[in-house]
């Protein structure tokens, strides 16, 4: 497909604070796009805000409050008078088993990663309609194939696909196209809070290759810019995750025959799993959630 200049763009990046979000906020802002950073976390947004190559600013606001992003939406548009670009990366992530999960926690994952999506979208599909734009929805290889012990994450990213899909289909005849991103085991720091669980990492391990790595940030963004600089319907974070796409129909199956068997090996280990939020973004979540909706910041 042919690409477009990211030059003079205006790009909106949710959960922009630390991790993919921040490190695409940085290299869209090197390719010359304007970026509006979304999160909760005020002073890394800041500091992010201050790394940019370009014009950029930053925004603290919960994805899952309809009225914060709106008025995000209205201020964005009147700071840089357009939006060409949104990606709706911001996410939290769970583990352990569901009957001993956190309720709480297990909601709060449906509700940043799907609701939050949906919200953002909602918030910024009309600036993308006078811009002809683009919106990216980043999922996972959890949208494409289940896993034990993380019933929450693989139940939003599966969400968040359908949802792009949807809406890839409402908004085309407008001039706005919609991308799903698929990113597998990244090294961020939701996956290295996964990995503080003994379990979670042992689990991990223990996966087929390639699926069973942790992939480098850097060069899985890179793939996340060349997919929005196509305006592509699909964007694989690492490349093997394109070839999952072809077998995705057999791989419940075989998932609940090869996760059973680990289930019940690590069964005496699974009493007393922590079940909250992992990483450091999902403490930011806890620490934020029930403060102010919003605020520029």
């Amino acid at each position: 497909m042919t690409k477009v200049s990211l030059e003079g763009q205006v790009a909106v990046v949710t959960g922009a604070a630390r991790g993919v979000g921040e490190l695409l906020a940085r290299k869209l802002s090197a390719r010359g796009a304007s970026v509006a950073l979304v999160g909760l976390e005020p002073d890394e947004l800041k500091r992010v805000a201050e790394r940019l190559h370009g014009d950029g600013d930053h925004w603290h606001a919960d994805v899952t409050d309809h009225a914060a992003m709106a008025q995000v939406a209205r201020e964005v548009k009147e700071r840089f008078g357009k939006v060409d670009i949104v990606v709706a990366n911001a996410g939290v992530a769970s583990g352990g088993p569901f009957t001993d999960s956190d309720p709480e926690a297990w909601r709060r994952v449906i509700e940043v990663n799907l609701i939050g999506s949906a919200v953002t979208g909602r918030a910024f599909l009309p600036l993308l309609t006078e811009s002809r734009g683009y919106l990216l929805q980043i999922a996972s290889l959890a949208a494409i194939t289940p896993a034990p012990m993380m019933t929450a994450y693989c139940a939003s990213k599966s969400g968040v696909e359908a949802y792009a899909h949807c809406l890839r289909a409402e908004v085309g005849h407008k001039g706005v196209r919609v991308g799903v991103g698929y990113l597998s085991w990244t090294d961020t720091d939701m996956v290295r809070g996964a990995d503080q669980d003994d379990v979670m990492r042992e689990l991990r391990q223990r996966l087929p290759w390639p699926a069973n790595r942790t992939y480098p940030l850097g060069p899985a963004v890179d793939r996340l810019v060349a997919g929005i600089e196509r305006r592509s319907a699909h964007v694989y974070g690492q490349g093997w995750l394109r070839g999952m796409q072809g077998v995705r129909g057999y791989l419940p199956a075989l998932i609940g025959t090869v996760g059973q068997r680990e289930m019940r090996r690590f069964a005496p280990r699974l009493e007393g799993m922590r079940t909250g939020l992992v990483g450091a973004g999902g403490a930011a979540d806890e620490q934020a959630r029930g403060g102010a909706a919003t605020h520029r910041s």
